[in-house]
């Protein structure tokens, strides 16, 4: 575990964005997360929890309180049958990675996806009509008042790339996920192929720093009659040819915000409030948001409580 005071926090997103924090305070396992977290709770410390930051937009003033961040720099996974248990911190590929390599079948739509497995829980992270939801069994989680839990799967109130851990707080110490046997060859060729579509349709984060898409697909229950791309309103509605200071959009994804010369987070805000206009305007949906703000915005609403335990 080590501890960096006043840490910039654009060193630790994917958007490469973000002012300081007092103190950023690593751990890679769920005990040193538990005993870490137990303390500031004692103390009355206030602190952010993030992983490993790829669906995040840190304000450019920064945070004034600790950052924990929840990340192993190598995967924490232990195979029991079918079933995979996982730290929250292991990177999401990685547990993808090794249910191929054990001949497991369940996650591999969730290939290429940045972020750690804590994240995509909170998130229930998938892709192609998938999510991480579908196979978990059981969470561990940490409550906010300090209590350790064992959850089943129907406790997290999955829904489309939501659940109900955003609005209870409960911090992802690890998970378990049953899966089925496969053919290794055959997973290994499709996560090929999977990896093949992301990268033609999705931006290098090296080359272009983002944090992925930014709003949720639109819900079959608005008016666009079965759920959506949210890309595809966008892009009919002009959205790839926005821009607010050194935020834009990817030339191929209508979706996503990337970061440009001279950007900072106040310009991605800005450009994301550009983008929910014009889909209102045209086609009187209101898109929900992916990304979360954490900080101070011009023109943000406070949402303290989402963020900040």
């Amino acid at each position: 575990m080590n501890i960096i005071p006043r840490a910039f926090l654009s060193e630790y997103t994917t958007f490469q964005l973000g002012g300081p924090c007092r103190d950023l305070i690593n751990c890679e396992d769920p005990d040193q997360l538990e005993s870490v977290v137990t303390n500031l709770f004692r103390e009355g410390a206030p602190f952010i929890l993030i992983g490993g930051g790829s669906n995040l937009v840190v304000s450019d003033t920064g945070v004034d309180c600790a950052v924990v961040r929840y990340v192993a720099s190598s995967p924490l996974i232990e195979v029991d049958g079918d079933e995979l248990i996982v730290s929250g911190s292991t990177a999401l590929d990685d547990l993808v990675i090794a249910a191929i390599d054990e001949g497991l079948e369940g996650l591999n739509t969730c290939s290429g996806i940045p972020g750690t497995v804590g994240g995509a829980i909170v998130g229930n992270a998938g892709a192609f009509g998938k999510q991480v939801g579908d196979v978990l069994k059981s969470v561990t989680l940490l409550a906010r008042d300090g209590q350790k839990l064992v959850k089943d799967a129907a406790y997290c109130g999955f829904s489309y790339r939501n659940s109900r851990l955003k609005e209870t707080g409960d911090i992802v110490l690890g998970a378990r996920f049953a899966l089925k046997p496969g053919n290794r060859a055959n997973l290994a060729k499709e996560r090929a192929e999977i990896l093949a579509i992301r990268h033609e349709k999705h931006p290098d984060l090296k080359t272009f720093p983002c944090a992925g898409s930014f709003f949720r697909n639109v819900e079959p229950t608005s008016s666009a009659g079965r759920r959506q791309a949210a890309g595809w309103f966008l892009e009919q509605a002009g959205g790839k040819d926005l821009r607010a200071g050194g935020a834009g959009i990817f030339p191929k994804h209508a979706n996503i915000i990337v970061k440009g010369e001279n950007c900072t987070a106040q310009d991605v805000h800005e450009l994301h409030l550009q983008m929910k206009r014009i889909v209102k305007e045209r086609f009187d949906l209101d898109l929900v948001r992916e990304v979360r703000f954490v900080g101070e915005f011009a023109g943000k609403s406070p949402q303290i409580r989402d963020v900040i335990w």
